[in-house]
C-alpha cells in the first residue's frame, strides 16, 4: 500500500478522533440534570411550621446547638441568613476570617449542612478558568463553597465578575463537530450565586474583600472550654442521643430551605429620611 494513502487514512483517523475527544469534553461540561426533591406531607407541614415560626432566628440558633455547634451565635446567624440569600438577586458574599484551627471550616459547615445538597457546591480549590466551563446555569441561585481564599486565588477575577456583574463568560478555540475546524466558542455560568469563603491569610483581595460580609471566629478561652466540653459530652449517651437528633434537624432545614421562594419586598417608607 502506497505511503500518502496511509497518511490519508490516518489524518482521517486522528480527526475523528478528535471530534470523539471534544464531544466527550462537552458531555462532561454540561450540568447534570438535577431531579427535583418532593416532600412528603408530613415533611412539608414541619417545614412549613418552622418557617412561620413568630421566634423563628432564635428557632435556628437553638437548632444550631442541638445540632452541636457552640457559640459563633453572630456567625451562625449571619451565615443561615447569608446562604439564604441565594434566593435573590443580589445575594450575600460571606468571608470567614480566622487563624489556622480555629474552627473557622467548622462553621462553615456547619452553616452548609443545613442548606440542600442539590443548591451548594463546594470545593477545595479551583483554578483560573475553571468557573467558566461549569455550565450556564450550574451556580444560578446556588451557594459557591471554597474551603480556603487560598484555593479560589487563581479564579478571584472570575469570582468578583459572578459576584457583582451576576454572569461570566469568555470565547474560547474549540473543534466544529461537524467540520473539525478550529472555531471560536462563547463559554457562559448565569449568577446569581452566594459566595462562602474561609481563610487565614491577613492580606486579602481588597476587590474580592469589599464584596463580603467578614466574619471572625470566636478565638477566646471561654469559646475553646465550651468546645471541650461539648466534644466530651459526644462519648455520652446524651451525645448519642444528640447525634441522633442532629440528623431530624437538618433535614427539617434543608426541607424549609427547599420551599423558599424569592417576594419583592416594598417598604412604604423608604423615601422618608429620619
Amino acid at each position: 500500500m502506497k505511503t500518502d494513502v496511509i497518511k490519508k487514512d490516518l489524518g482521517k483517523i486522528l480527526l475523528k478522533l478528535e471530534i470523539l475527544q471534544d464531544n466527550l469534553i462537552q458531555k462532561t461540561l454540561e450540568p447534570t440534570k438535577e431531579t427535583k426533591i418532593e416532600l412528603a406531607d408530613d415533611e412539608r407541614e414541619a417545614a412549613l411550621e418552622l418557617l412561620k415560626d413568630k421566634n423563628l432566628l432564635s428557632r435556628i440558633l437553638d437548632d444550631f446547638n442541638r445540632a452541636g455547634v457552640v457559640g459563633e451565635t453572630t456567625n451562625k446567624l449571619c451565615g443561615y441568613l447569608a446562604c439564604v440569600s441565594r434566593k435573590l438577586d443580589k445575594p450575600l458574599a460571606i468571608m470567614i476570617q480566622s487563624s489556622s484551627a480555629a474552627g473557622k471550616s467548622s462553621l462553615m459547615d456547619a452553616v452548609l449542612a443545613m442548606m440542600p445538597e442539590e443548591e451548594r457546591v463546594q470545593y477545595s480549590a479551583m483554578t483560573g478558568q475553571s468557573l467558566f466551563y461549569m455550565g450556564e446555569t450550574h451556580l444560578k441561585h446556588k451557594i459557591l463553597a471554597i474551603a480556603e481564599e487560598e484555593g479560589a486565588h487563581n479564579a478571584s477575577y472570575a469570582l468578583k465578575l459572578l459576584q457583582s456583574e451576576g454572569e461570566v463568560s469568555i470565547a474560547s478555540t474549540a473543534k466544529d463537530e461537524t467540520t473539525g475546524n478550529l472555531v471560536t466558542k462563547e463559554y457562559k455560568v448565569e449568577g446569581p450565586v452566594m459566595l462562602f469563603l474561609t481563610s487565614t491569610a491577613i492580606d486579602l483581595d481588597e476587590e474580592l474583600l469589599n464584596r463580603c460580609l467578614v466574619l471572625t471566629v470566636n478565638e477566646s478561652r471561654e469559646q475553646t472550654e465550651a468546645i471541650h466540653r461539648a466534644q466530651r459530652m459526644k462519648r455520652t449517651l446524651a451525645g448519642l442521643q444528640a447525634k441522633l437528633e442532629k440528623k431530624t434537624i437538618i433535614n427539617l432545614h434543608r426541607n424549609a430551605q427547599r420551599l423558599l421562594r424569592p417576594l419583592d419586598v416594598l417598604n412604604p417608607y423608604a423615601d422618608q429620611r429620619v
